[in-house]
């Protein structure tokens, strides 16, 4: 949902249709355009304010109001007067609209419009088309582009700062998702290591306690920190289950400290009947890598829970490395002292279970034969490095999209620019009657001899405003005394009644005085 925006004050809105006005009153009396009647300027004020007061909330409506006041001044859309107000609207209508569909409309409305009103009153409709099609793309297509970027630029600006709000709030619950999860690495990790060094002093106090030549007393002692050490171990295997966030926890990074072989070693030397069988010649896990940590974690669980739970029992660490990954079997008999403990927590097993199938590894662990078997299987992890994603950033998207759309209605404006000027540059250049023709052209001549040395075309844009009164029911064509282009020429007139040529006029150019009129007629007489 967009989100809303603050309301434009009513002196913002006035400001507007003054700086709109301004031109509207000034471009007549300055010579820009034809002089209109002062009823017709004030009203055109008038509909000019109603476009500044609903272009906020409806901008199509106010581009419409613009152009509709384009059309009464000229058919080609083009007019000094009301020129700033159409680009004006149409950078307003890219700039609040949310979507491009309202202004394709409005753009295509304008665009029907003007064709039938040049095919309707139109002089000549080919040229006026052409500048009312390149006044439609430069002074609206282009200034609702600007608009259009613009409101753009300024939703990814705002997207963008909430986008930095959101990361920094992500980062805070990463930081304390990371310190509940250092916990309970840490909690873990006095789980495995104290629990499996209390199950050694106990498993030592119970070799102690059958140790041959001992004294009674220092045998009940024995006993008695061998079921201290046990209790020990229990009690803390609880407090640490109320530590632990969950039970998939991923396996912590931290080293070992110690190989497997070490591991198995250091319990055999406590007392634990334990020995290691590496299986195969296979490459075993990196050292202080993932699955060697892990793997640690797998064979001190399965060796703590072997002497607390089958004293006296064998036990055999089978580690078979493979490329792909290692594999690590410890297998224990039935106990032959003591009796079987059973367990009151079972949650190690579980917790190494959900960690090592979350890194695709597997992991078995249930009665085997008279015994206890824990199998695993831990797949090498290699750090994968991720290429770099082709996805381009909001903003160079929106350039790209803005340059194209940029550069496609500038081509097709140099296309119109130049079908325009080259109309234009045919029309005035096939309108010339030559000043020595003109001269020899005598009243009372019939039209077919005249026709002969007239041109192909006569002047579609007349000077009528400068022209002497013509004889009353004559048809008059006007012909350029020159082909100079974008400069003001003078016009010969030739008038037409019954068939015949009843007068022949010439109109000087703008600028030229009374005296330069009359030597021009003269030579041209």
């Amino acid at each position: 949902m967009e989100r809303p925006r603050p309301a434009v004050a009513p002196g913002g809105r006035a400001l507007l249709w003054a700086a709109l006005a301004l031109p509207a009153l000034t471009a007549d009396r300055l010579g820009l355009n034809e002089p209109r009647p002062l009823w017709q300027q004030l009203a055109g004020v008038a509909v000019l304010a109603v476009a500044a007061a609903v272009s906020r909330r409806l901008p199509p409506v106010a581009f419409g109001l613009a152009a509709a006041l384009s059309f009464t001044a000229a058919p080609a859309l083009f007019t000094v007067s009301y020129g700033p107000a159409l680009g004006v609207f149409a950078l307003l209508l890219g700039l609040r609209a949310g979507r491009a569909r309202p202004a394709v409309l409005c753009f295509a409305a304008v665009g029907c419009a003007g064709t039938s009103r040049i095919l309707l009153v139109g002089v000549d409709p080919a040229p006026e088309w052409l500048v009312m099609t390149g006044t439609l793309l430069f002074g609206c297509v282009f200034p609702w582009l600007g608009g259009r970027y613009w409101r753009q630029s300024r939703e990814l600006a705002e997207a963008g700062w909430l986008r930095a709000a959101r990361l920094e709030d992500e980062a805070r619950f990463a930081e304390e998702r990371a310190r509940l999860r250092e916990r309970a690495r840490i909690a873990q990790d006095m789980h495995d290591s104290l629990g499996h060094e209390l199950s050694l002093i106990a498993l030592r106090a119970g070799a102690l306690q059958v140790a041959p030549g001992l004294a009674g007393e220092h045998r009940t002692a024995a006993a008695d920190l061998r079921a201290a050490a046990a209790d020990a171990t229990d009690r803390l295997h609880r407090i640490i289950g109320v530590l632990r966030e969950d039970d998939d926890e991923p396996a912590p990074l931290t080293p070992a400290g110690e190989t497997l072989e070490q591991l198995v070693a250091r319990a055999a030397e406590s007392g634990l009947p334990v020995r290691y069988e590496p299986v195969g010649q296979g490459p075993a896990a990196e050292p202080g890598g993932v699955a060697e940590r892990l793997l640690h974690r797998v064979v001190r669980e399965a060796l703590t829970n072997a002497a607390r739970h089958a004293p006296g029992a064998a036990v055999t660490v089978a580690v078979t490395g493979r490329a792909a990954g290692t594999s690590v079997t410890i297998t224990n008999g039935p106990a032959t002292h003591g009796g079987s403990r059973p367990s009151r927590g079972g949650t190690g097993l579980l917790g190494l279970r959900a960690t090592v199938t979350a890194i695709g590894g597997t992991f078995e662990a249930g009665p085997h034969k008279e015994g206890f078997r824990v199998r695993a299987y831990v797949p090498e992890q290699r750090t994968a490095v991720r290429p770099a994603g082709s996805a381009r950033a909001p903003f160079t998207h929106a350039r790209r999209r803005f340059a194209v759309g940029l550069g496609t209605a500038a081509g097709v404006g140099v296309v119109l620019v130049g079908a325009a000027f080259g109309w234009y540059a045919y029309a005035e250049t096939h309108s010339v009657l030559q000043p020595a023709a003109y001269a020899k052209l005598r009243p009372g001549t019939p039209v077919a001899d005249v026709e002969r040395v007239l041109p192909e075309r006569d002047v579609n844009d007349p000077p009528d405003d400068r022209a002497p009164a013509p004889p009353q029911g004559a048809d008059c064509r006007y012909y350029r005394a020159s082909g100079e282009l974008f400069v003001s020429v003078d016009h010969f007139r030739l008038c037409f009644d019954a068939g015949r040529l009843v007068a022949k006029d010439v109109v000087p150019g703008l600028g030229r005085s009374g005296e330069e009129r009359e030597e021009h007629e003269e030579f041209a007489r």
